[in-house]
């Protein structure tokens, strides 16, 4: 086993990095199943929105499967390998969460205010997502 994901192992478990992992991943999830509300899509031309949600779509699944193996590692930690190829889609609902709590703090777009229902509260997970990001960051170089 890896020193590297052993690191990882700790920071899921024992540092509780799972909690906004999860989170994160159940955002991003509901995020693109409202892609065609997303004012970014609306401000798209109209040949780029179906391509938008063909990939949306596409991504839906590979979160299922992120969710599936941290559960699976929280119950036993022997299948940290499997989290390895999630690292991508963990790093993007992160990055997308974030970058949601922003957009509703300074757009005030009603769409990002909806999704994660509770602005203020939402604001309190910027530095664990930050911390998340760096350890994602200090395995993958």
């Amino acid at each position: 086993m890896s020193e590297k994901i052993w690191l990882g192992g700790i920071y899921l478990k024992e540092e509780g990095g799972y909690k906004i992992i999860l989170k994160s991943l159940t955002h991003y999830k509901k995020r693109l199943q409202s892609i065609h509300a997303s004012p970014e899509v609306k401000q798209a031309a109209a040949m780029f929105a179906p391509v938008l949600q063909s990939q949306a779509k596409k991504r839906i699944p590979m979160i299922e499967s992120a969710k599936e193996n941290i559960e699976k590692f929280l119950v036993n930690s022997k299948a940290v390998e499997s989290l390895e190829q999630d690292l991508e889609v963990i790093e993007k609902a992160l990055e997308c969460r974030k970058s949601d709590i922003e957009k509703a703090e300074s757009t005030s777009e009603d769409y990002f205010i909806k999704l994660l229902k509770d602005v203020e509260e939402s604001k309190k997970d910027l530095p664990e997502i930050d911390n998340a990001l760096l350890k994602i960051k200090a395995y993958i170089q």
